[in-house]
């Protein structure tokens, strides 16, 4: 009798807004379609005061029922979407994207689109998400034209396709047989996407294995030297002057051998570099950034040093080396470890590498006489650099294996703040081709060097095209790929600078640690 008593007096207590609220946390919770629009209804007719959360929250429910409900869920949604408008409370970016799946959802693309375009009357800005819902509606209508205007606007806003638009784009470019955009997204699959998943890689191959892909060509008679000389210009692996050749495709999954050379084919795949405008671009923000966060130190003092002590071919991060495993009872700076790693690249190229080290570090070393005699001939010798007090080394070393085009040494990963800084454009990229790895296992040095050949689409100055598909692999013997060629490029025989291997070809990067040269004797570097 008494708990029914208090039951009674909390139901009194409970008002229809605290009511609402209890309801709305269950049904956001469980993502309840009907208890959405009953509560929705409810609040509506009891004139109880909803704001942009609430409205969201029902929106996105019914935005994630339309297989369940169908129309049901697109007409409850435009209703609430409604009242927001009607009540005067301006959408927000989440909004958007709600109602606009709602709208592609009944195919209306072209309402998808304009909702999205109107979030600049509210000052919001749209992400890549608000813009899928109008542009695969415009996909699945095999509306190309429209669906370009979608990718225009995106690219307007400072947004970067990902591989689920990329591959949209280049669906509906097959679909309508524009072999000029096909062309223009394989590119776009290169550069942002590198492996492709099993449903774009089944969109490329529904490309080569149709009839107007079979026709595309009108390069017959190119000039194979200035292809070479477009690929080397890009840092390897595509050129990007058009579909060269002509006839029918031939269209194989194969693997890549551990050399580099395709399974299928034979061809030599390339080890790919960023391009030469890339590396300048790439060089620029890092002197800019270096400059603004090196207020302490002179990193112009740094630039003009290096130009004139520009032959090098391997840049050492020598805190990285000489502290490597040393995190144990009476560890420190280990110099012999640092020692090995100089003395290997010397041996490999017959020049000496440049050791960036901070000056501090250097002067502590000199200090111990054990280590005086190794560091004074490095210094006479002019491969050893001093970053001043205060100053972070990364930017050095880094700058340093960018603008001279040259392998870098270190286990450093770069996930740092100030790399993330330098964008995911050219980084990832740069990182594949120049870093080389080191371990000393049982006190044994090995160099990691970079591999033989990139994990990224590809496109031979013969005019074939090698597409990896995504996965995980401990052996990469193992990944699956395209191999798209054509009669005549398949007879051809290999080219000798198709591909970036260890005998660099590529001006745009020197040697990959191995190539012999003179040695050369240095003026002093600067320590402090």
């Amino acid at each position: 009798m008494e708990n029914r008593i208090k039951k009674r007096n909390n139901n009194k207590a409970l008002t229809p807004e605290s009511k609402f609220q209890s309801d709305f946390s269950i049904c956001s919770k469980k993502k309840d379609f009907a208890g959405a629009i009953s509560l929705f209804d409810s609040a509506v007719s009891q004139n109880l005061k909803l704001n942009l959360h609430h409205l969201n929250c029902f929106l996105y429910i019914c935005s994630n029922s339309i297989e369940g409900t169908g129309e049901m869920a697109i007409e409850k949604g435009f209703k609430i979407f409604n009242h927001m408008i009607s009540s005067k409370i301006n959408p927000n970016e989440a909004t958007i994207t709600a109602i606009s799946r709602l709208a592609a959802a009944k195919d209306d693309a072209d309402l998808s689109f304009e909702l999205v375009k109107s979030l600049v009357k509210y000052n919001e800005k749209p992400r890549l998400r608000t813009y899928d819902p109008a542009l695969f509606c415009y996909v699945k209508k095999t509306d190309a034209e429209k669906a370009y205007l979608v990718e225009k606007e995106v690219l307007s806003m400072g947004l970067s396709l990902e591989e689920p638009e990329i591959a949209a784009l280049l669906k509906v470019s097959v679909e309508v047989g524009n072999e000029e955009k096909v062309y223009e997204y394989l590119h776009k699959l290169r550069m942002g996407v590198r492996c492709v998943s099993e449903s774009t890689a089944e969109i490329i191959e529904s490309w080569f294995n149709g009839e107007i892909g079979a026709k595309v060509g009108g390069l017959e008679n190119w000039d194979v030297g200035q292809v070479k000389d477009v690929i080397l210009r890009n840092g390897g692996g595509w050129h990007g002057i058009g579909w060269i050749g002509s006839g029918k495709w031939m269209v194989q999954r194969t693997t890549v051998g551990s050399d580099g050379h395709c399974c299928a084919c034979k061809e030599q795949l390339a080890c790919v570099d960023i391009g030469g405008e890339e590396t300048e671009k790439f060089s620029q923000s890092l002197v800019a950034l270096a400059i603004e966060r090196e207020k302490r130190s002179n990193f112009t003092q740094f630039q003009n040093w290096l130009d004139q002590h520009h032959d090098f071919e391997a840049i050492v991060d020598g805190a990285n080396i000489g502290l490597y495993q040393q995190n144990f009872a009476e560890g420190g700076f280990s110099v012999s470890q640092l020692e090995a790693v100089v003395n290997e690249l010397y041996n490999r190229s017959r020049k000496w590498p440049l050791v960036i080290l901070h000056d501090k570090r250097i002067r502590a070393l000199l200090a111990n006489p054990s280590n005086r005699g190794l560091l004074e001939e490095w210094i006479e010798r002019g491969f050893l650099y001093g970053t001043p007090v205060g100053s972070n080394d990364d930017w050095y070393w880094l700058y340093a294996s960018v603008k001279l085009k040259c392998m870098l040494v270190t286990n450093d990963e770069m996930r740092d703040h100030i790399f993330e800084l330098l964008g995911r454009s050219f980084f990832p990229r740069w990182k594949e081709r120049h870093q080389v790895h080191y371990t000393f296992a049982k006190g044994k040095l090995k160099l990691q060097m970079p591999p033989s050949y990139s994990l990224v689409i590809q496109e031979s100055e013969r005019g074939t095209w090698h597409a990896p598909l995504a996965g995980e692999y401990n052996d990469e013997s193992l990944r699956t790929w395209l191999c798209i060629t054509r009669p005549e490029a398949s007879d051809a025989e290999p080219s000798e600078t198709n591909g970036i291997h260890d005998q660099d070809s590529n001006s745009s990067t020197k040697a990959q640690v191995g190539i012999t040269g003179k040695r050369k004797e240095r003026s002093p570097s600067p320590i402090r």
